[in-house]
């Protein structure tokens, strides 16, 4: 199975290894023992045991079963420490595949509990950057660059996007947005507490 890509690992853990301890990680919490999962998920015990050994390699549907099974949204396999600044490059990030068709699903952010989410579509032109003054703490903005270039994000350190790239900042302090070419085009999503 090739269901699972890892790009741009940036600490000493492959994705494959959280992934592996997330899901052992969520079974124990859960009470569950190994050959219960399985039987709940209708997953070979097997084929979880090597899931949590990071050796498999799981499909979209293996997640869902597991996740189903012990009563968790999906995005739970690949929750991450929160960061202050995250970006995910065009290319980057762990992909999952389905199995019957041409399907890729990649994790950008998964939303806290207790958050609510804004988003919106930016359309912005060269010239005079959106400087932004803090929001209130715990906010965090998750910006995908869907055509152009722009510096996103704190205003003391923007980040240079192109199309397909990904960032969330903390936006309790000053931040930017400043476009490089025409119409360039953007969704946000704001995290309030």
């Amino acid at each position: 199975m090739n269901d699972i890509t890892n790009e741009s690992v940036g600490n000493s853990l492959s994705r494959i290894d959280l992934l592996a301890l997330a899901i052992k990680r969520e079974r124990q919490l859960a009470g569950l023992s190994v050959t219960e999962l399985a039987k709940r998920a209708s997953v070979a015990k097997s084929t979880l045991s090597q899931l949590e050994s990071g050796i498999g390699n799981p499909s979209i549907e293996t997640l869902w079963s597991l996740a189903m099974a012990m009563g968790l949204q999906v995005t739970r396999f690949f929750e991450q420490p929160q960061q202050h600044l995250r970006v995910i490059r065009a290319n980057e990030g762990m992909t999952a595949y389905a199995e019957a068709s041409n399907y890729a699903a990649t994790l950008l952010a998964d939303c806290p509990a207790g958050v609510q989410r804004d988003i919106y579509r930016l359309k912005v032109q060269p010239g005079e950057a959106r400087l932004s003054q803090p929001h209130p703490a715990g906010t965090v903005e998750h910006v995908v660059l869907c055509s152009g270039s722009a510096n996103v994000g704190p205003a003391n350190e923007p980040v240079l996007l192109h199309a397909g790239d990904y960032i969330s900042y903390s936006a309790n302090l000053p931040h930017v947005f400043e476009a490089f070419e025409a119409d360039t085009t953007a969704v946000m999503v704001i995290e309030h507490p």
